[in-house]
Formats: structure tokens, C-alpha cells, sequence
């Protein structure tokens, strides 16, 4: 279960479908470990995000495109949407990150 330990993914999207496992278990720790340090959230940040991620059922994540995605890179891009129920309606996320490579790891950096 690569949401436990950021050491143990190696591509961009195991680290997409792992951040959707966060969202989804309310893992807001592990959310901030595998963003790049220079966009992760505030306290306060961190505190609504979680709130918001406990308020929402999440449905499914479908990948759509990886690009430059291989482990010995230090850059990958995913094409992903993720559904889920907010106040009994359907809504999805569609984004495409950008992810790079930080202490050893991979973490998520931006949408494109």
C-alpha cells in the first residue's frame, strides 16, 4: 500500500493512484509528504482539506494518460479524473499533474 510509505512508489502514477487513496482515507499526512515542499498547504489548509476530503464520497479514479512516467526520470505527467458525491451530486476532478523527483521520491508538483 504505497499511501503508507512514499519510498515505495516509483512511478508518477502509482503516486496519482496513492494520493487518491489518501483523499479517499483522509490521509492528509501523507498528502502533504508526497506534494513537492514548496506547494505544500498551511495548517489551516490542511485542516479544511481534510474536512472537505471526510465530506465527499469518492466513486473511482480513472488515469487517463501518463507521460514521461518511468522510474528512472525525474519528471512524469497524469492525466487523471477522479469522481465522487458532493451533497448528493456527481462532480469530477479532471487534471492534468505535473510530478518530479525530491529527496529520492517522487512528489506531486502542479496542475498543468
Amino acid at each position: 500500500m504505497a499511501h503508507k510509505n512514499i519510498h515505495t512508489v516509483i512511478t508518477p502514477e502509482q503516486l496519482m493512484r496513492s494520493r487518491y487513496s489518501a483523499f479517499v482515507l483522509a490521509d492528509v499526512d501523507y498528502l502533504q509528504l508526497s506534494q513537492h515542499s514548496s506547494q505544500r498547504l498551511s495548517k489551516k489548509e490542511a485542516k479544511e482539506l481534510k474536512l472537505w476530503t471526510k465530506s465527499v464520497t469518492w466513486i473511482r479514479l480513472e488515469v487517463l494518460q501518463t507521460t514521461q512516467g518511468l522510474e528512472d526520470l525525474e519528471t512524469g505527467r497524469v492525466e487523471f479524473k477522479a469522481h465522487y458525491l458532493e451533497n448528493s451530486r456527481l462532480q469530477v476532478i479532471h487534471e492534468n499533474s505535473k510530478f518530479c523527483k525530491e529527496n529520492g521520491h517522487w512528489v506531486y508538483l502542479e496542475a498543468i
